[in-house]
C-alpha cells in the first residue's frame, strides 16, 4: 500500500514521538508500505519554524535531510494536486495544507494517514489512526 503521512504523523515518526499510535507506527514500519512525504508538509513545517515559536522547535533542513534516509519518499505538489482541491466539499476541513494532503492522496491515489479525525469525512483515501 502507498501511504502519504500527513504534517504531525511525519513529524512524531521523524521523531520517535509517543503520540505516534501504535496502528500508525505498524502501518509506518510494514516492510509491504511504500511511505511518503508531501512537499507540502514541508512547506508547512517551515512557515511554522520560521514563526519561532517555543512549543514548535523543527530545524527544517535536517528533518527533510533525515526523511530518504528513513526510507520515505517525497511527493511534490503538482498542478493536478491543486486543481484536485476544487473539487473537494468546503465544510469538511478549512487548512490548506491539510485540503491538499487529501487531494494529492485522491489523485495519486494512496492512502493519507492523519491524527486529524475531521479529514476522515473526505472518504476512503483517508485513514485516522
Amino acid at each position: 500500500m502507498r501511504l502519504l503521512l500527513d504534517s504531525h504523523l511525519l513529524l512524531w515518526t521523524a521523531a520517535d514521538d509517543a503520540r505516534l499510535t501504535a496502528e500508525a507506527r505498524v502501518a509506518i514500519e510494514d516492510a509491504d508500505n511504500e511511505v511518503y512525504f508531501s512537499a507540502a508538509s514541508i512547506w508547512e513545517i517551515a512557515i511554522k519554524s520560521a514563526l519561532r515559536r517555543k512549543d514548535f522547535r523543527v530545524d527544517v533542513s535536517v528533518l527533510r535531510a533525515s526523511l530518504p534516509q528513513s526510507g520515505f519518499v517525497e511527493l511534490p505538489v503538482t498542478a493536478d494536486h491543486a486543481a484536485a482541491i476544487s473539487r473537494l466539499p468546503s465544510g469538511h476541513h478549512r487548512d490548506p495544507f491539510d485540503r491538499l494532503l487529501v487531494a494529492q492522496s485522491i489523485v495519486e491515489p494512496m492512502v493519507l494517514l492523519t491524527n486529524d479525525a475531521s479529514l476522515g469525512h473526505y472518504g476512503p483515501t483517508v485513514r485516522v489512526v
